[in-house]
């Protein structure tokens, strides 16, 4: 089992392309496990379109691996993502660490693409099954009460046999769907608190599914940042975290030092977690990338000592 930290990206800090790509160069060199997109579409902050951003990673770094977290299901054709993700599968040389969920029935996303909300969870189990067969069978035909295949295939599959399928959410049919197709969950805005039983739940339905996830394929995130803990940049996160969940964000931001970020990081140990999903908490482009560069030099060392 080993422990890694990659870094995740919601809102783009960024004031233009350029410095994207400078903090991907940062990433990319300076050890990071990955990169993880948020998937939205509809909103008034700048957001990258996830797929988007998956395309130009596969020709815009060298090292690093990318994932979503997580893309909805929901809203995409599965034959059309599978293709999608095999090509760029392909073109980084098997870096693609793919992640879908259902996506939340109060997403504008759906209202602004005319995707109802009913069904969307069977939409998404039915695309996981049609997804992973297209990404290893020859040919597949599929009759679902929403998708239908006939001798159906892709080519070029992907370069990763089985291509990794991280699947997120916490409720009893994510948990259902994690057991019989992801080979990984990962964790929303979750404290280690409510992501033990969802693990000890996943672990116990893929045993009665004939399946076994690497304990190390459980991953969660929290924001993270180097500095004060009553800066006023951590007020306005814990604001947010604070509206959205409607409780203390106990156990969603780790403020400080390195001995903080690890403090927490210990905790969703002891809850199963292996694989770390880190948010910066910056207050712009610029700030991002150093907080960065504090992660990639204090905290990246702590998280390989882990590994010895």
């Amino acid at each position: 089992m080993t422990v890694s930290a990659g870094l995740g990206i919601a809102n783009f800090p960024f004031s233009g392309g350029a410095d994207f790509w400078r903090w991907i160069d940062l990433c990319d060199s300076g050890g990071v496990d990955s990169i993880w997109q948020s998937d939205r579409i509809i909103s008034p902050e700048p957001n990258l379109e996830v797929m988007s951003v998956m395309a130009a990673l596969a020709g815009g770094s060298k090292r690093l691996k990318f994932g979503m977290n997580v893309a909805s299901l929901g809203l995409r054709d599965p034959v059309l993502t599978a293709k999608a993700c095999a090509t760029i599968d392909v073109l980084s040389d098997g870096r693609l660490l793919p992640a879908f969920g259902v996506g939340s029935a109060l997403s504008r996303d759906y209202i602004a693409t005319g995707t109802p909300t009913k069904g969307r969870g069977k939409r998404a189990a039915e695309g996981l099954e049609i997804m992973t067969r297209l990404w290893t069978e020859e040919s597949v035909s599929f009759q679902g009460q929403y998708y239908q295949l006939d001798d159906a295939s892709i080519a070029p599959r992907p370069v990763q046999q089985p291509l990794p399928l991280w699947v997120g959410g916490s409720a009893k049919q994510a948990i259902e769907r994690t057991a019989r197709w992801g080979t990984g969950w990962q964790a929303g805005i979750e404290s280690p608190e409510e992501v033990a039983p969802v693990i000890a739940s996943i672990k116990t339905q893929a045993a009665e599914c004939g399946r076994r996830i690497d304990e190390d394929h459980y991953g969660a995130g929290f924001g993270f940042r180097f500095g004060a803990p009553d800066e006023p940049i951590i007020e306005r996160y814990s604001a947010m975290l604070r509206k959205r969940l409607g409780r203390e964000p106990k156990g969603f931001i780790a403020a400080g030092g390195v001995t903080e970020i690890m403090s927490l990081m210990h905790e969703f140990r002891d809850a199963g977690v292996h694989k770390f999903v880190l948010r910066p908490i910056a207050r712009d482009g610029d700030d991002f990338i150093d907080q960065t560069r504090q992660f990639i030099e204090k905290l990246l060392p702590e998280v390989a000592s882990l590994n010895r």
